[in-house]
């Protein structure tokens, strides 16, 4: 298998596009704590910055092109990425319509790379999560094991309508959590050796 030097690139997705999201606040965390490593270079990506229309391509663009050129632009900028950190909102037990929508508009972008997630929500947006990692099968992902989830008391400690307090005030139980970060950067390197190695067997045919 060939060997990879560089850094992994990882994309932090922000998945709510609410005015009135508490999604930033998590995003910030995560992004501070995959800054400290030596191990990844972490990119902050806003569905907010992307304004992908509804699906309403004929098909998958696993089959056919997309003709919108927004989702042309979000396929492109998910393309130079080797991995992903999803910041999940929790909407009727299931992940965000914004999303679940930025999913479906990319999809070999998506294939053969990692992802890991921080989730928030009266059950650290489980529920979503869970979710997610059966859409990232579909995409021929690789899910970690571990997660960052922030829920229960943790979660209305720092929302805003019940504690407000700064997310540092519940810092000690996400920490361990954050080993999610490690196995992420593991299954990084071990699939962009992978992908390597399966484009140097393509150009040599």
């Amino acid at each position: 298998m060939s060997t990879i030097t560089a850094n992994p690139k990882i994309a932090l997705i922000i998945g709510s596009t609410r005015a009135a999201r508490f999604a930033d606040v998590p995003a910030q965390w995560m992004l501070k704590q995959a800054q400290a490593r030596e191990d990844l270079d972490v990119e902050l990506l806003d569905l907010r910055d992307f304004n992908l229309p509804f699906f309403d391509e004929v098909a998958s663009s696993a089959w056919v092109p997309s003709q919108s050129p927004e989702a042309v632009r979000w396929q492109k900028t998910l393309a130079g990425f080797d991995g992903f950190i999803f910041v999940v909102a929790e909407y009727n037990h299931s992940l965000t319509g914004a999303l679940k929508n930025a999913l479906d508009h990319a999809y070999k972008e998506w294939s053969h790379k990692p992802f890991t997630a921080i989730g928030y929500g009266g059950v650290g947006a489980a529920r979503a999560i869970e979710h997610l990692r059966l859409i990232g099968i579909e995409m021929h992902m690789v899910s970690t094991h571990a997660a960052v989830h922030i829920g229960g008391s943790d979660f209305f400690t720092i929302f805003p309508a019940v504690g407000n307090q700064p997310i540092e005030s519940i810092e000690q139980n996400l920490i361990p959590t954050a080993t999610a970060l490690d196995e992420l950067v593991w299954w990084a390197k071990a699939t962009m050796a992978a992908r390597a190695e399966t484009a140097g067997r393509a150009q040599a045919d």
